[in-house]
């Protein structure tokens, strides 16, 4: 292995023997005026650096926090959009073409997080927050041509498409810039990692943001319509958007880390972790849970509406309930992974969060009858809660890969392996996309049990559960892992 070739987050310089520059990235530290014929610098003390060093990540993780407003906004409200341009239609084309807007647009902007990590990981890193000001610009002027479409395949170009790739090109540059910021490698010797913790929060936001902005979405358009509610959410993307890109800039030691590869020659990511099964096994895991996750969020309105009757309000106010456990499961299973009071692996986690969900799955959603509102409330309460907590399981995700990784004595960049554990949920949400229009026709005319099963839904409550369950299988390779080498 020629490690020359490579470079990971192990390899940048530290706080601790950068001094100068540490503390010119946290507003403090030495002059160089104050250099007399001894060589001396003024340096603040290590306890203010300390202090300055918190309290920039904690305007780091404000940003990226407010960030999720912007990125995840829309796609967690669209249901809201869909129901009003069926019941308002006045463009041309089919308005079941609609319903392949929300899928499109999960799908551009996980799929192409991949590709957007791997260039902004080192090649472009110093033109990250650039980037992501293009993409707000992007996501917001995709808003307003939207506003005046007047055909069904100019909502899904401009929604689908640009407003999604823009929201992609927001949530690369900061997210990398965010793991930075909270990982050992950048943060000094003797530092806690607190990146899980970091990402558990940023999707907790999230989660907000879920339980919030359909009902925005639904007083906009319910009183101004479909094209000024475009032209309002425009101005609160670009806005949010903006703030967040300000609060979030790229770490010190990677953009040293850049001028180096352009001074000299240009190191690659390094790809090692490709040759380990483990990177395999959670990817797999991932795609797996993340086509059933989807499903409830796409169909729980409309079985709402059809098996209990519920009232179009009702059904909004199961997304906010589906949505507002997450608030605190992605911080809970962050710190379950990240603590130091007693860590659990990654494995586990993952297991409790898939194992869980698919029980909520298969028994709660299964079997419920007409008119129990009270039991599907519990459901999406529930599913919401371990399900939604699945993706604070990446931070654990990722150390367990850095440590094979220092076992292994290879260099390893966070930041591409959370690119590509994206790009596997976008897999995952477009496969259980496309499962669901069979697995709903063959529930028209099959009987399966009774309840919820009975219904032309009992073959997606049961994918749900099956695939849901299939997301925490990665405990069982490492029990099999173990069990051979007890053999």
């Amino acid at each position: 292995m020629n490690q020359s070739e490579n470079i990971s987050l192990y390899e940048l310089p530290s706080s601790e023997t950068q001094p100068e520059r540490s503390a010119d990235a946290n507003g403090g530290g030495g002059n160089g005026s104050g250099g007399g014929d001894d060589g001396e610098t003024l340096t603040a003390p290590p306890d203010a650096r300390q202090a300055e060093a918190s309290k920039k990540r904690a305007f780091i993780l404000l940003g990226a926090s407010i960030s999720q407003l912007p990125i995840w906004g829309f796609s967690m409200s669209y249901g809201v959009f869909q129901e009003y341009y069926m019941n308002n239609w006045t463009l041309g084309g089919s308005r079941d073409v609609t319903g392949i807007i929300g899928t499109t647009s999960n799908g551009v902007l996980y799929l192409s997080m991949p590709f957007l990590f791997a260039a902004f990981t080192r090649r472009w890193a110093r033109y990250r927050q650039v980037a992501a000001v293009a993409g707000a610009v992007l996501a917001a002027v995709s808003f307003v041509i939207s506003s005046f479409s007047t055909q069904v395949w100019h909502l899904v170009a401009t929604q689908g498409v640009l407003a999604a790739f823009g929201c992609a090109l927001v949530y690369s540059p900061t997210t990398l810039s965010l793991g930075e910021w909270f990982s050992t490698a950048t943060a000094g010797a003797g530092a806690k990692n607190h990146r899980a913790v970091a990402y558990g929060v940023t999707l907790s936001c999230k989660n907000v943001v879920g339980s919030v902005v359909p009902f925005l979405a639904r007083a906009l358009l319910e009183n101004y319509g479909f094209r000024t509610a475009l032209r309002v959410w425009a101005a609160v993307t670009l806005g949010s958007a903006l703030l967040s890109i300000a609060l979030i800039p790229t770490h010190p030691t990677i953009l040293m880390g850049a001028s180096t590869d352009q001074t000299h020659r240009r190191r690659t990511i390094p790809w090692h972790f490709l040759r380990h099964r483990t990177f395999y096994v959670y990817s797999t895991a991932i795609i797996l849970q993340s086509a059933g996750y989807g499903i409830p969020q796409s169909y729980l309105p409309t079985y709402a509406r059809e098996i209990t009757r519920l009232s179009q309000t009702s059904a909004t106010l199961l997304l906010t309930v589906f949505n507002i456990p997450g608030i605190l499961a992605s911080s809970l299973f962050g710190y379950l992974s990240d603590n130091r009071y007693f860590p659990l692996s990654a494995t586990t986690v993952t297991a409790i969060s898939a194992l869980s969900s698919s029980l909520a799955a298969l028994f709660l959603w299964g079997f419920t009858s007409q008119g129990s509102l009270a039991q599907l409330l519990l459901f999406s309460a529930t599913f919401g809660f371990f399900a939604g907590g699945y993706s604070a399981t990446w931070g654990g995700v990722i150390n367990e890969l850095e440590s094979e990784a220092a076992h292994w004595n290879e260099a390893v960049d966070a930041g591409m392996i959370y690119g590509l554990l994206n790009g596997a949920r976008g897999i995952g949400y477009v496969s259980g996309g496309l499962v669901s229009v069979p697995l709903l026709k063959a529930g028209s005319g099959t009987r399966i049990g009774d309840f919820g099963y009975a219904s032309t839904y009992g073959p997606l409550i049961l994918f749900t559960g099956l695939s849901s369950v299939f997301g925490g299988w990665g405990i069982l390779w490492k029990w099999s892992s173990l069990f051979h080498r007890l053999l």
